[in-house]
């Protein structure tokens, strides 16, 4: 599989934020990863995931949404981690960013968020309902989302582990709140992060099928 990887600095308002785009050949989508606090586009499971959408045909963009000096503050304070309006902006200048990029103009875009990124992801679904085209949420807070979850017009896929029983009730709580097509897999035996043998392979499945339904990624 041939692919173009880079890394980009992505502007959005008066910060920059740190991010890698790949797009394999012919992609036919792209997604857009929001991580959850303690996460970023370095973790390893974070790009195993994407590695796995890239087979699919999808091309990838792993974005930090604080910056490293945010990180930095955010580690000790947890100041910014739950500012979801804040993440979920950020989230919205990136869609901006992927509309305008060469690379990426004209490729139907997903959401994929974990944790309170999955917050942030359709708060940002919202704010750009012609431009989102479905979201995904891993072991996501998408109570978080609040007042939004109504004006997301994007099909969303919630995933949640089945040993994860405060969050797997926040979304199915989230999804009874939201007008637009929703679906809830339960993965067995996994906990909130999917730590355990072969429970994130499933959630990769799940979503590449996701994506595969709605962008119309290769199978």
């Amino acid at each position: 599989m041939s692919v173009n990887a880079t890394a980009q600095l992505v502007t959005v308002g008066d910060v920059q934020l740190a991010g890698d785009v790949t797009v394999p050949e012919s992609a036919v989508g792209v997604v857009l990863f929001a991580h959850g606090s303690g996460s970023s586009r370095h973790s390893p499971r974070n790009r195993a995931v994407a590695e796995a959408f890239q087979r699919h045909g999808l091309a990838t963009v792993l974005i930090d949404l604080l910056t490293t000096d945010e990180e930095r503050l955010d580690a000790l304070t947890r100041q910014w981690r739950f500012d979801i309006a804040l993440l979920a902006g950020r989230l919205a200048g990136t869609i901006d960013w992927i509309r305008a990029e060469p690379t990426l103009t004209g490729l139907p875009i997903g959401l994929f968020g974990a944790s309170t990124g999955a917050a942030a992801a359709l708060v940002a679904a919202a704010q750009r309902p012609t431009d989102v085209r479905t979201v995904v949420s891993r072991g996501g807070r998408p109570d978080l989302a609040g007042a939004a979850l109504p004006d997301v017009a994007a099909p969303t896929l919630f995933i949640v582990g089945a040993l994860d029983a405060p969050v797997l009730e926040l979304n199915r709580q989230a999804a009874a709140a939201m007008t637009a097509p929703t679906q809830l897999r339960i993965v067995p035996g996994a906990t909130h992060l999917f730590e355990e043998p072969g429970t994130l392979e499933q959630v990769t499945v799940l979503a590449s099928d996701w994506f595969g339904q709605h962008l119309g990624a290769r199978r």
